[in-house]
């Protein structure tokens, strides 16, 4: 299957083409209870460096949030989110001017209160569904917009991970999405889709999610795949996020052969390390058997 070619503008005068390899999200958790580096940058400094290292690293960039979306999670307050968002944007304006700045909320006063301080795009994990003013808030706002798959909310999200065709059912989510973003007035050239690994999937699921991206390559979007250190590779044998590395590098190898172009992990540089090499195989052709894969 043929990739069609794509720009994503992404806020402001910035914006991305199609190009080769997947480029790279760094996760930036101001939270206490993500799954993986809960509690790591919590104050503003610790916070700042590491967004330095990862952007240093190769992460292009850098998605900032202030509420844990693990499964079984408890919401956060708007304005708590706020708190522990804002101050580390402004820091990243000022000291990374060549970063871009994601906010990762499904809150539309937290997206507000980001842009204002530097943020350039949005990573919803409710797809708009969570807050009726999302869509709205983000138009008024031009910022790039990210459209996840979930069910449900992070708390009840693993409690129906089954789906008689899989692909297929993300892809009408996907369709119907757009269609209502651009009725709120979202340029499409403005969003991009992740199919939501680890949200309201099983793990098996994800496996066959990430390796069968070419099924929507029709829906002419940039595609984002978020493997980083993820329960679904406890399957493999890996029960602990801190033993997950590799397991993250094969997930986004297998994502770059088969058509990824922006990979969200929490290890910029040896993801980064792995992706340049996996595009080598693409540069010559090569597939890997993929089905859907890039030509």
């Amino acid at each position: 299957m043929n990739r069609y070619p794509w720009t994503w503008k992404i806020g402001g005068p910035h914006k991305h083409e199609s190009c080769g390899n997947p480029r790279i999200i760094g996760i930036l958790n101001v939270t206490g209870d993500s799954f993986y580096d809960g509690g790591r940058y919590l104050s503003r400094d610790p916070a700042l460096e590491q967004a330095r290292r990862m952007f240093e690293l190769g992460a292009e960039i850098i998605d900032v949030g202030g509420e844990s979306t693990r499964p079984g999670a408890e919401p956060v307050q708007a304005d708590l989110e706020i708190a522990r968002v804002v101050p580390v944007i402004r820091g990243l304006a000022a000291r990374l001017p060549g970063a871009l700045i994601s906010v990762d909320t499904y809150k539309a006063s937290v997206a507000r209160a980001a842009v204002d301080a530097g943020a350039h795009l949005v990573n919803d994990v409710s797809a708009g569904l969570l807050d009726e003013k999302m869509l709205d808030t983000v138009a008024g706002l031009g910022a790039g917009y990210v459209i996840m798959h979930m069910r449900g909310k992070p708390r009840t999200m693993q409690q129906d991970t089954h789906y008689e065709n899989l692909t297929g059912e993300i892809y009408d989510f996907f369709a119907a999405r757009l269609e209502r973003a651009a009725a709120s007035g979202i340029d499409t050239e403005r969003i991009a889709l992740d199919p939501g690994i680890g949200f309201g999937k099983s793990a098996g699921d994800n496996y066959r999610l990430i390796a069968g991206l070419g099924e929507f390559f029709s829906l002419g979007r940039p595609l984002v795949v978020g493997p980083s250190r993820k329960s679904f590779m406890a399957l493999a044998g890996q029960p602990d996020p801190e033993d997950r590395l590799e397991g993250t590098l094969a997930a986004c190898t297998v994502a770059t052969l088969a058509g990824a172009d922006y990979l969200r992990v929490h290890d910029a540089g040896p993801v980064s390390r792995a992706v340049a090499v996996a595009g080598q195989f693409l540069a010559r052709g090569v597939r890997a058997g993929i089905p859907g894969g890039k030509p």
